[in-house]
């Protein structure tokens, strides 16, 4: 093809082809660990960069719960590609919650949007269940917005399906109770 021309896919199918490219490269040399005080920034940088919040003082919360102190029932797990954190994922095992059987939880999962498509999510949450099967536990649950079709997306390719307990709320008022 002549210097400068586009090929008949066009640059949009091009642009796609090379994210994948990124994706595949960014899968390779993945370690997924424990997270690390260190790591923290770049966690906090990834959660801000998907959900445009800046949370630094609650992710110092969840990792002296999760991480500093989330030996055996509590995991905190990083997915790391050289020295750069690509992913995360937060979970723990809830024992007889309305009658429930002990269960592994996940309430976090992320992966950097430049690195997604490359199973680093497959494999932060594959060394979460692998972290309950040793400890036991033979279901893994979770919980997210209905509109969030990329992680309903992901849940179901991992093989989650809906079960059976249904999630209910209620708006808590603020001031006087019954006024």
């Amino acid at each position: 093809m002549a210097q400068g021309k586009t090929s008949r896919r066009g640059k949009a199918a091009d642009e796609a082809q090379a994210a994948d490219g990124r994706a595949r490269d960014a899968a390779r040399g993945l370690r997924v660990r424990a997270v690390r005080q260190a790591d923290l920034p770049q966690v906090i940088a990834l959660d801000a960069t998907v959900t445009g919040l800046h949370k630094s003082d609650y992710w110092q919360r969840v990792y002296r719960r999760y991480g500093v102190g989330g030996q055996g029932l509590r995991h905190f797990l990083v997915a790391v590609h050289g020295a750069r954190v690509v992913g995360f994922v937060i979970g723990e095992v809830r024992d007889w919650e309305f009658g429930s059987p002990p269960c592994g939880w996940v309430f976090a999962i992320d992966v950097d949007p430049h690195a997604r498509l490359a199973g680093i999510g497959t494999a932060l949450l594959g060394a979460m269940r692998e972290r309950f099967r040793q400890v036991g536990v033979t279901m893994l649950r979770t919980m997210l917005s209905r509109d969030n079709q990329l992680l309903l997306s992901f849940f179901r390719s991992q093989g989650l399906t809906a079960g059976h307990l249904i999630p209910l709320q209620i708006e808590i008022e603020t001031g006087a109770a019954g006024a």
